[in-house]
């Protein structure tokens, strides 16, 4: 694998698990009855953005780590990610 292939899908993997940790402890304004005008209710009342960064980080480095060390030692490689077949 080559530093560029390393780092692509980790800038992938990397959003993919910062999507899925985004809704994770999330409370509205309209659950703590704190809804600030302007908004609507569905809104986060305390994100914790800095926080769900940091956990993607360490998260999606250690499934990095895991792909990293099947392909290199594992032998895993692209030929056995299915594709959809040729029709010819």
């Amino acid at each position: 694998m080559s530093i560029i292939t390393v780092v692509a899908f980790y800038f992938i993997l990397w959003w993919l698990t910062f999507f899925a940790v985004l809704p994770i402890g999330v409370r509205t304004q309209g659950e703590n009855d704190d809804v600030t005008l302007g908004t609507v209710s569905s809104a986060p009342s305390k994100p914790m953005i800095w926080r769900k960064m940091a956990a993607t980080t360490v998260l999606s480095a250690a499934i990095l780590g895991v792909v990293y060390a099947a392909v290199i030692y594992g032998g895993l490689s692209f030929e056995d990610v299915p594709f959809v077949p040729d029709f010819d």
